[in-house]
């Protein structure tokens, strides 16, 4: 065999060369394209984690709320439940009352027992409402909603607190005529 011319030598170098800077062109242009490709995909990730981190934040936030009101709703039934001890005592204790004592211990059993039903409702209709805001899609009114019920519940404990206070008067004002007497 023979040698070859060295024309085919320098073309073969030329061809080996121009391979050489085509692989190179190559990887070069994978390395750019390829991570602008992932970055749409890795935007997504992000915001897929964002949401589900705030969809979670909002949860935590109406478990509390509930978790909050159970614990309101157990102190209020513990007042309420109080306060009927003091009555059936004060009930007990007047045995040789007037008419009008039984009258006002009648009406304060009144007032306990409306409270009562008023508390039920009230929180029945907070968790249906909590149940609502929680299907509300737009989440600037899912806040909201949540933040006004955060307000009604304090509203609604401060008027239970008036009821109690005033069926405490009552009650005092009653213990105040057995005295008497």
């Amino acid at each position: 065999m023979g040698r070859l011319p060295i024309t085919a030598v320098r073309e073969s170098k030329r061809s080996y060369a121009a391979l050489n800077v085509a692989a190179f062109t190559i990887g070069v242009l994978a390395s750019i394209v390829i991570p602008v490709t992932k970055v749409p995909a890795a935007q997504d990730v992000v915001n897929e984690i964002r949401q589900d981190q705030t969809k979670a934040r909002r949860q935590q936030r109406i478990d509390d709320l509930r978790r909050q009101e159970q614990i309101q709703t157990l102190q209020r039934d513990q007042r309420s439940s109080e306060q009927q001890r003091r009555l059936d005592r004060i009930e007990r204790q007047t045995a040789p009352s007037t008419i009008r004592q039984k009258q006002d211990a009648s009406q304060i059993q009144q007032q306990l027992d409306q409270n009562q039903l008023d508390q039920q409702l009230n929180r029945l209709q907070t968790e249906m409402q909590i149940d609502r805001a929680q299907k509300e899609q737009n989440r600037l009114r899912q806040q909201q909603r949540i933040d006004q019920l955060q307000r009604q519940q304090q509203i609604d404990n401060l008027r239970d607190q008036l009821r109690r206070n005033q069926v405490q008067q009552d009650l005092d004002r009653l213990r105040q005529q057995q005295l008497n007497r």
